[in-house]
Parts: C-alpha cells; structure tokens; sequence
C-alpha cells in the first residue's frame, strides 16, 4: 500500500515537537505541503532547518484571531491539532488541585483545539471537499479517567466528543473527522506526569515510566511518535475514505472497549 499526499496542503497546530512534530513529517514523507502553527519558535526554526520546505507561523493556540487571519483565503485538505498542555501539578485525590488549577489545561487542550477547528472550517468547506479530513489528537487519558491528571484527561475526553458531533456536520461534504489516542510515547508531556509526583515517589524518570507500562500496557512496550505519525496520514489518504467518528488507540492494548 502506497500512501502517497501530493499537492495536498496540511495544517498542524501544535507541531513544532513531540507527538505533533513526528506527524509533520509523515506527512513530508508522504509528499504532502505542510504548515505549521506553534508558539515555540525554537522547535519551528529546527523544523525548517531540518526541511526548508515546511511552513511555519508563530502562533499561539490560544488566540483565535490569529489563526483566522492566516486560515482567511488558505488551501487547507486535513486539519490536524495536537497543541494540549498538561497542569503538571500533583492530582492524587483530585482534590489537591483547585479549579483554578483547571483553566489554563482546558485553555490550551480542548477550547485551542475547538477554535482551530472553527478557524479552519471556511477553509476546509472550500472546494473539493471529498478528499478532506481533520484529525484531533487525544489521549487514552480522555477514555479511563486518569488520575494522574483530572484536567487533562476531562479535556481529552471533550476532544473526542467534539471530533463525533464535527464529523456528523462535515460528513454530507465528505469531510472526515477522527481522533488518535496515543498512550505511552516520550515526550516532554508525558515526562510531566512523572515530574508531577517525583518528589513524593523518589524514583527516576525511567523507573517510572518502565513500572507503568509494565502495569498498564499488555504489550509491555513505549508507543512512539512515529507510529502516531503514520496513523495521521493513513486517516488522510484514500485508504482511510470510510472512518470517521472514530478514536483510534496507539496503546500497546492498554484502553480495550468490550
């Protein structure tokens, strides 16, 4: 099988590292145009440093203007957000944090992920709309209820949600839209979590991290980036022209629905 964008556009909010930055660049790979919108302008300038051919704009998800204005007129066949923010605070009971505690992870992961959709959707609704597709990314952490971060994992839940009733209004256009759920993958997000506790458990980064996914996972391995990014471009692509409404586990097998 050969997946294969030419001279389709892409827009990735939240791409200039991580989960978001290894599905850039599946999405170079499969010949695809893309441009990427981030606040963090060192991660933009490796990305054009590694591959010239990339556009970028230092955007901050939080500001909705700005994405309209650079949305206003663009080309745009697939859509994809992956800006979200854990609250890096310690969340065992949830009562440790305030409600205040949850604004700003809210903020960032579901209300930056609803406007980009608004600020795209004129774009998206333009032309040849049967090729087209959004994808959001959310977290198992959105489908168990992860105590490790309640503000996180409510707004991931409210991602997938959100991804259902958009692909019932996109679908009579063609437009398809999903949801990835990765679950352990090396990212700086993820390190988070454990920098959350820490202090309280004693234990180093990898200890914890080798411990969780032995517990968590049946496969007893990390997911990587990489397989997310493939995953994004597969939804993309001719081969992905039936699934929408849905929310697919990179988990290693950890979230299993009967």
């Amino acid at each position: 099988m050969n997946l294969v964008l030419p001279r389709h556009e892409v827009v990735v909010v939240g791409g200039a590292s991580g989960i978001g930055k290894a599905i850039v660049l599946a999405f170079r790979e499969a010949g695809a145009h893309v441009s990427v919108l981030d606040r963090d302008a060192e991660g933009l300038a490796e990305l054009v440093k590694h591959d010239p051919e990339i556009s970028t704009e230092g955007i901050d998800i939080s500001d909705f203007e700005a994405m309209e204005r650079f949305a206003e007129g663009k080309e745009v066949d697939h859509l994809v957000v992956a800006a979200a923010m854990g609250s890096g605070k310690p969340a065992m009971p949830f009562w440790k944090m305030t409600p205040s505690d949850w604004e700003p992870v809210i903020d960032v992961t579901l209300m930056g992920t609803v406007r980009s959709v608004y600020a795209f959707t004129p774009s998206l609704l333009r032309g040849d709309t049967e090729r087209k597709s959004v994808l959001l990314l959310s977290s198992v952490a959105g489908q168990i209820g992860s105590p490790t971060d309640p503000p996180y994992s409510a707004s991931k839940a409210a991602v997938i949600n959100f991804a259902q009733c958009a692909a019932r209004d996109f679908a009579p256009h063609g437009i398809r839209v999903n949801t990835i759920a990765p679950g352990m993958v090396r990212t700086n997000l993820n390190r988070s979590v454990y920098e959350a506790t820490a202090a309280e458990t004693g234990v180093s980064y990898e200890d914890w991290a080798e411990e969780k996914i032995g517990k968590i996972s049946p496969l007893g391995r990390w997911q990587e980036a990489s397989e997310i990014g493939a995953m994004s471009v597969f939804l993309a692509s001719e081969q992905g022209r039936n699934i929408t409404g849905q929310t697919l586990n990179i988990d290693g097998g950890q979230v299993m629905h009967s």
